[in-house]
């Protein structure tokens, strides 16, 4: 990368975090609610509401001195650390922020550990047959890529399910010692591990092919020696994007630590959100972005590293990966991915979801209630046919807005660059806190705040093909012989791009509607009585002993989401050295750089 490349890079990124700051900054102000009145009510619930006891509140917070005076006051008190005082319990925010950030770094590197196992097994056999001379054919990847697409509030789900409650191994919920760390490091880490362990898997077998392997293994070289220089011949033009992966777990540490009940910091910026304690959230999103900034880090100092001085600004790409021919299993998983769902969907819109049948709460299948009731006596199966809905339609409705903006800025990718680097700067879940400050919980804000994070890889697709349609012989031919500009981009130009980006955001689609119900989880999208499916799987975990086909139905038909997601990216193509596989995942970070060019 040249120095002229090397500052513009820097100027990006903090022109993205300046944007995020900016934006924390001006949560009061941004949020439209009477910052004092929350105040007053969080102080005493019984006191009247006067003009004078607000404006008292106002003076006390600084809320008299408007949107500029109010984001200078808070600046300066972050730059001298002083982070305010909380609006609910009138402490000092800076502690009990240090205090959650503590818990979530111990979870994260636990995590981290974990990952790394995972990615470890998954690429053991690829190292050790290639290393051997014994590799044929491509990666396998099955297993990894359908790890990859478990959301970690899901698989969070499934552990608490199977390991705490039905085989009473480890605790569900607390954080009193090393046992209670367990399942949320492995909900956190494993899909990152699979994510690391498939970008990896995916490039050796090229690497392995390569002429230099034979000629080492032909000089007597150890295997050992042999699969070490492969991975280092692999792994920098990966780093960046394993940086990424990382950075994404900040955004899975909300998640988790709801459903563990862990101290964390994510899960102290999501009661805030929803307790209007703006000091404190405003205290939380900054660290979390702080993590994600520190957590890509290593993977840049590693990758300089391994380059050493001589390639430090090489833009070392990877080797051709090897073709995967799919299976008859690859080609009936997605049949019945989309099958089941599809006659569960219809057989439930024939049922009414909000119907109570108090004698019938948490009761098991029967012929009146095929999947048993909720909490409420809410037939599950009808609860779970109108969620698709509010799920599948909903996430329709953001990958086509995604796709449009993606199409307008893909024609001006200097001005896209920018916002899009900030836009991956922020995991959904984060995005979903933020915009839920703002426009409170709903299915709006969170259509919003995943449609904020899903069009910059749908955009930078768009920009590749742009400008590889512009460079075409043809294109410049119609150029000399006069034809019009306008001509030229409605007629070949845009026709060109359309059909590749609009195929690209349906392979997306399944992973958008994995973001939204990750927000229901959260209780920042869709609200009660609503039957959308990460909300039902929030509303039935605290019953899950009792009625357990209460949240094992709508985390099946999320897992078949998964799965059809990771079916699709197989099937089209898109696999080949990871990209795809985050193409089709929903909460991954999206790579720019790349993406079917």
């Amino acid at each position: 990368m040249s120095a002229r490349g090397r500052v513009g890079a820097v100027l990006s990124r903090v022109g993205a975090l300046a944007v995020i700051v900016a934006v924390v900054g001006s949560l009061p102000w941004l949020s439209g609610r009477d910052a004092a009145l929350s105040v007053l009510r969080a102080r005493s619930a019984e006191q009247e509401p006067t003009p004078e006891a607000l404006a008292s509140v106002r003076r006390e917070l600084g809320l008299d001195a408007g949107p500029a005076g109010l984001f200078g006051d808070w600046l300066g008190g972050v730059l001298r650390g002083d982070l305010g005082r909380s609006w609910v319990s009138g402490a000092d925010v800076l502690p009990s922020v240090l205090t959650g950030l503590g818990v979530s770094l111990t979870l994260m590197g636990a995590a981290l550990v974990v990952a790394l196992l995972v990615a470890g097994a998954l690429c053991a056999r690829t190292v050790v047959r290639g290393a051997r001379g014994t590799l044929r054919g491509g990666p396998g990847g099955g297993v990894a890529a359908a790890l990859a697409a478990l959301p970690e509030f899901l698989l969070a789900t499934v552990l608490l399910i199977v390991v705490s409650v039905w085989l009473g191994w480890l605790p569900p919920y607390g954080w009193h010692g090393p046992r209670h760390l367990v399942l949320p490091a492995l909900a956190l880490g494993v899909p990152a591990g699979a994510v690391l362990g498939r970008l990896v898997d995916d490039a050796l077998p090229a690497a392995l092919r390569e002429r230099w392997v034979g000629l080492w293994r032909s000089s007597g070289c150890a295997p050992r020696v042999i699969a070490s220089a492969a991975l280092r011949r692999v792994l920098p033009p990966l780093l960046p994007q394993i940086g990424l992966v990382a950075v994404g777990l900040t955004g899975g540490a909300v998640a988790v630590e709801t459903v563990f009940a862990v101290p964390g910091i994510g899960r102290a910026a999501l009661g805030a959100a929803e307790s209007q304690d703006l000091p404190v959230l405003q205290a939380s999103v900054l660290a979390l972005v702080f993590l994600g900034v520190v957590s890509g880090l290593p993977a840049a100092v590693a990758r300089r590293r391994l380059l050493g001085p001589g390639l430090r600004d090489a833009a070392l790409s990877l080797p051709a990966p090897v073709a995967v021919t799919t299976g008859r299993a690859g080609r009936v998983v997605p049949l019945v991915c989309a099958v089941v769902p599809a006659v569960v969907i219809c057989w439930g819109l024939l049922l009414e979801p909000l119907r109570l049948d108090v004698a019938s709460r948490l009761a098991g299948p029967s012929w009146a209630h095929p999947l048993g009731a909720d909490s409420l006596g809410r037939d599950v199966l009808a609860r779970v046919g109108h969620g698709a809905g509010a799920t599948l339609g909903v996430a329709a409705v953001v990958c086509l807005c995604s796709y449009v903006l993606a199409m307008v800025l893909g024609f001006l990718p200097g001005l896209a660059a920018g916002v899009a680097e900030t836009a991956n700067a922020v995991p959904p879940v984060i995005a979903g806190i933020l915009v839920a400050a703002v426009l409170g919980p709903g299915t709006v804000g969170a259509s919003i705040a995943v449609a904020l994070v899903s069009w910059p890889p749908l955009a930078a697709h768009a920009a590749a093909l742009v400008q590889e349609t512009r460079a075409a012989a043809y294109v410049t031919a119609l150029r000399a012989i006069g034809s019009p500009p306008s001509w030229i981009l409605l007629r070949h130009v845009l026709p060109a791009v359309a059909g590749p980006v609009a195929r690209h955001a349906v392979l997306r689609l399944p992973g958008i509607a994995l973001a939204l119900a990750s927000l229901g989880f959260l209780g920042l999208g869709a609200q009660p009585p609503a039957p959308e499916w990460g909300l039902m799987l929030a509303e039935s975990l605290p019953y899950v002993e009792r009625a357990p086909l209460a949240a094992l139905a709508p985390a099946a038909m999320l897992l078949m989401l998964a799965a059809l997601a990771v079916s699709l990216s197989t099937l089209s193509g898109w696999g080949g050295t990871g990209s795809g596989l985050f193409g089709a995942l929903r909460r991954r970070r999206p790579i720019v750089e790349g993406v079917g060019a």
